[in-house]
């Protein structure tokens, strides 16, 4: 009996590879086991690049707030310092929005702390 080789399935898997693959330079998205091993790299990199995205963001907003402080005459760790004294559980993410966007909320926000 002779050997099967199932052609459908082996062609559709490297047509998913190739796929995946579209837009890399060269040979990565051309030749398939070269854009294999790419593809398996990419994904190591998407799934890291998703934990850094939080730190980036994190440390995006930290740096909204302290601007927005400073013009107050204070730092940024006094100010969280006295959110939590004041038992005010906002997060970072609106804190930073407020001071981009509505300065006029955030300002009420420093008057409430500091009296």
């Amino acid at each position: 009996m002779p050997r099967s080789t199932n052609a459908v399935s082996s062609r559709k898997r490297r047509k998913k590879i190739l796929k995946l693959a579209k837009g890399f330079y060269g040979a990565r998205s051309k030749v398939y086991t070269v854009a294999k091993n790419a593809v398996e790299k990419s994904f190591c990199y998407a799934f890291s690049g998703r934990k850094k995205k939080k730190r980036d963001f994190r440390s995006l907003w930290i740096q909204r707030i302290n601007a927005g402080i400073r013009q107050y005459g204070m730092s940024y760790s006094v100010f969280m310092k006295k959110l939590s004294d004041k038992n005010i559980k906002l997060n970072r993410k609106v804190l930073s929005d407020f001071s981009m966007n509505d300065p006029d909320t955030f300002k009420k926000l420093v008057d409430h702390i500091i009296s």
